[in-house]
């Protein structure tokens, strides 16, 4: 029987790194689940694909945050704030996600944080010296 699977070796990230995310995407599901005011009525099975969703969305932006917080000196202050919201994110990202309104919630909130991270370390940046 043959596989129709290619496994890619990229230990540099490299794949990754150049593969945009879809940001808008992941901004409507992070505001429909902190949307929810009450158990949204879902099976825990659904919450816990929610939960699965957001958890590999929170693994995508901590790497991109993690790349552009190398991009700055060690003693900037965005980067030691970038430090802090990735230490939360892989505390959090340590225990598997549950079938939970609470825990969907949670990895939302990750996500948002650290999507808010990334922007300030974008702008916080140097601009790529210009050639003359």
């Amino acid at each position: 029987m043959s596989s129709t699977h290619l496994v890619l070796h990229d230990p540099e990230g490299r794949l990754e790194a150049e593969l945009p995310l879809d940001r808008e995407l992941h901004k409507a599901l992070v505001k429909a689940v902190l949307g929810w005011t009450a158990v949204p009525g879902l099976p825990p099975a659904d919450l816990h694909q929610i939960a699965l969703l957001l958890t590999g969305v929170t693994r995508a932006v901590a790497a991109d945050v993690r790349r552009a917080a190398d991009l700055l000196p060690e003693d900037h202050a965005a980067r030691a704030l970038a430090d802090v919201v990735l230490g939360e994110a892989d505390r959090r990202l340590s225990v598997p996600p549950e079938g939970t309104v609470r825990c969907a919630q949670g990895h939302a909130r990750l996500v948002r944080a650290l999507y808010e991270r990334l922007d300030r370390l974008v702008s916080a940046a140097p601009e790529p010296a210009k050639a003359p």
